[in-house]
């Protein structure tokens, strides 16, 4: 058993889904609410205030992807999202949307608890706080706070696009494979066909890019990986 307390809040409109996977979570030491449809989610979720939210995709009302909208709206926490279908292109929409991770039904209980632990662990909890700043050129991401600011401007990310681009930093001018990636920022071995760094890196230039830098320093390596371009970034102002 974890020794979390944290307060996890689970989505779904399939109770008996829902009942067992709150059961095993509550095992593992996470104390588990649970809404039934879209709406009763996003009621539900300024009042327990959770640190993490398990999402499922295909609700009555409002869906998954509408829930995710209207919450990075207003914040950012953790969010893990459901999906019956598998399909890439509902993974890839979710990430853009800012999930932090995803999972296909059916799932072993056991790997979503990893997963939510280890999303926590990065957001801080259960680890010995980071305070050391990183800094190349005009970035300066502070992982203690998980605030990025560029040339002194806050940059909004989601917690999944901050620890891409906290190991990023860490390992400048290093190729670092989309595998690689996939296990130190999301924690999990990369799957077929997985595109979740990719996207994740995509958005990252579209944020740094609107933030005023002008040369694009994260690089693709075709076959190979992405690295972070200091020599780019030392020239930017």
């Amino acid at each position: 058993m974890t020794d979390t307390t944290a307060k996890l809040l689970l989505i779904d409109d399939d109770t008996e889904l829902s009942g067992m996977l709150s059961a095993f979570l509550e095992l593992q030491g996470f104390t588990v609410s649970t809404a039934a449809s879209g709406e009763d989610g996003v009621a539900r979720i300024p009042v327990l205030q959770p640190d993490l939210i398990i999402l499922d995709v295909m609700l009555p009302g409002i869906n998954g992807f509408d829930v995710l909208k209207s919450l990075r709206e207003t914040g950012d926490t953790p969010v893990i999202m459901l999906t019956a279908r598998g399909d890439e292109p509902d993974r890839i929409h979710g990430l853009k949307e800012g999930a932090d991770d995803y999972l296909s039904k059916p799932f072993s209980p056991l790997e979503l608890a990893i997963r939510i632990k280890g999303i926590l662990k990065r957001a801080g909890r259960n680890a010995e706080p980071i305070t050391t700043d990183l800094g190349l050129g005009p970035l300066n991401l502070s992982v203690a706070r998980c605030e990025l600011t560029v040339n002194n401007a806050i940059v909004s990310l989601t917690a999944a696009e901050m620890h891409v681009l906290e190991h990023l930093l860490r390992h400048p001018d290093e190729v670092l494979s989309r595998a690689r990636l996939t296990e130190l920022a999301l924690n999990r071995p990369i799957e077929a066909y997985d595109r979740s760094i990719d996207t994740l890196v995509s958005k990252l230039r579209k944020k740094l890019a609107a933030a005023g830098i002008e040369k694009e320093c994260i690089r693709s390596l075709r076959g190979h990986g992405y690295v972070l371009d200091s020599e780019t970034l030392a020239g930017e102002h």
